[in-house]
């Protein structure tokens, strides 16, 4: 007979993803043990600020690449198919390995696994800015790539561990404010960086810069994160494994290289395998469930009304910004003559208004508002998108891009900080790592989805009726699909996410 496992509070829940085991001599005096409350203070911001620093990294590096490409085809005497592979080796990587990094450090401690990731990912960006060979790049972007799906979902785990739903708020609004900034922050600093030539070394700063960061990190987070567990980790298992990694990488290198192949028949077979491989695996997962054993992805994490109906109207929402990004780029450069650099400062009102309606969102307006949050966001990313098609047409249009931009970057800001918050905070702690591994695997694909998805549509159109048509066309569409994230948000549950009781700690 199977034993029930008993019901506990939220605390009690809170407190048994700790352990008093240390990772190691270093970190036993900040270790938190079963009877201990989280930390806090000065140490829990540290540990914050290190969990930050690593998201601003990663998320800087998917993007940083791409305005830097054409110099790095120029030095590297690169292949178009090697320069395919360096650009979507990284995601590829990162995609697959999400939901098994997260499990991992359920089971072998998050700290731990967040250093590992850390220091691997700090070394592979060492190793990318030393590539003598386009093949060394590509070995080096993908093995980045599966460091950071390493490292990335401790960080969301972490913020769910170390602060109580009550003050969860003000963490995630700093969380989501990096999302925003390191969103932008990419194609704005690989421009200035590619452009200024920095020491001599033309693209290679891109990935240089990492470096000195990741060592700060790493030095602070052995000292300021604690090490914890899940109270019931998932046993990993070769089968599932392969069977989540294998479907993933099955619909996600499609997806990747499909538009620059025209969309191959066998893109489309891969993606059905894909398919069905993740119903083989979710069918394992809930028969793994019903025999008493912790599955590598719980189906009780989707038994949150909370989580799903949120991780469907933030899908919805998550393509449109893949698509976004590049569109915008590709156009200003294709159809308006602007340079590299140019385009990359463009980005600044957006960068500058989504870490504070980001913030806003996430510390005050959804804990009082919810759902509505987030539609209002998508309202105002909708307004911000149908200006950008009217500011395209425009006498002055780098001067009314500006105004669009900033509008967009506050919806999108709207968005982003609610969306973390209001998907994951019903999610009891126990399935925390599985819940975090989940939700940044969905937003990867999501925004490879629209990348691939609407850079193709306004590629296709431009060049059958030209670049206005296809910017026109890809803009409509990305207005269309936030309109179903709107739909789609209408099923989430009222959500109230009390604030913290007067005299209680700070987020801080």
């Amino acid at each position: 007979m199977v034993q029930r496992r008993p019901i506990l509070s939220d605390q009690q829940e809170h407190l048994m993803t700790v352990t008093a085991e240390p990772a190691s001599p270093a970190a036993s005096t900040n270790t938190l043990s079963d009877d201990a409350p989280p930390i806090s203070g000065r140490a829990r911001t540290i540990a914050l600020i290190c969990l930050l620093a690593a998201s601003f990294m990663e998320l800087m590096d998917a993007t940083v690449v791409n305005v830097a490409l054409r110099t790095m085809s120029d030095h590297l005497s690169a292949s178009t198919t090697a320069m395919s592979w360096i650009v979507a080796g990284y995601p590829l990587a990162y995609a697959t390995g999400l939901i098994l990094g997260a499990r991992l450090g359920d089971r072998f401690g998050r700290r731990r696994l967040f250093l590992i990731g850390l220091v691997a990912f700090g070394a592979m960006s060492l190793a990318c800015g030393l590539a003598d060979t386009a093949g060394q790049l590509v070995a080096f972007r993908i093995l980045q790539g599966g460091a950071a799906a390493l490292m990335i979902p401790q960080v969301l785990t972490n913020i769910q561990v170390l602060y109580p739903p009550a003050e969860r708020g003000r963490a995630m609004g700093l969380f989501t404010s990096i999302i925003g900034i390191a969103a932008v922050a990419g194609p704005v600093l690989g421009a200035v960086i590619t452009s200024g030539d920095w020491f001599g070394l033309s693209w290679r700063p891109v990935f240089l810069i990492n470096v000195p960061v990741a060592v700060l990190a790493l030095i602070a987070a052995r000292i300021f994160i604690p090490e914890t567990f899940a109270a019931r980790p998932a046993p990993i298992t070769l089968g599932s494994v392969a069977l989540l990694g294998g479907s993933l990488a099955a619909l996600t290198a499609p997806i990747t290289f499909g538009p620059e192949h025209d969309w191959p028949a066998w893109g489309f077979a891969m993606m059905a395998v894909g398919a069905v491989g993740l119903v083989l695996f979710a069918r394992r997962q809930i028969t793994t469930a019903r025999a008493g054993v912790e599955p590598l992805v719980p189906p009780a994490i989707f038994q949150t009304r909370s989580f799903t109906t949120g991780l469907i109207a933030f899908t919805a929402l998550s393509i449109p910004t893949g698509g976004y990004f590049l569109v915008q780029s590709l156009h200003v450069q294709l159809d308006h003559g602007w340079s590299v650099l140019h385009t990359g400062l463009m980005w600044i009102p957006f960068s500058i208004a989504v870490p504070i309606f980001a913030g806003l969102s996430a510390t005050v307006l959804a804990g009082r508002f919810g759902k509505r949050v987030l539609q209002a966001g998508a309202w105002v990313f909708i307004v911000g998108m149908t200006a950008m098609i009217v500011a395209d047409q425009s006498i002055h249009p780098a001067l009314w891009f500006t105004v669009a931009l900033a509008v967009a970057g506050a919806g999108f800001g709207l968005i982003v900080g609610a969306a973390g918050l209001l998907v994951l905070n019903d999610v009891p702690v126990a399935l925390a790592g599985a819940a975090s591994g989940v939700f940044n695997t969905v937003q990867a694909l999501s925004v490879a989805v629209g990348a691939a998805v609407i850079g193709t549509l306004y590629s296709s159109v431009s060049e059958s009726s030209g670049f206005a048509d296809g910017y026109r066309a890809a803009m409509l569409a990305m207005i269309g699909l936030a309109v179903v994230g709107i739909v789609a948000a209408q099923f989430m549950p009222r959500q109230e996410i009390s604030a913290p009781a007067e005299g209680a700690p700070s987020a801080g």
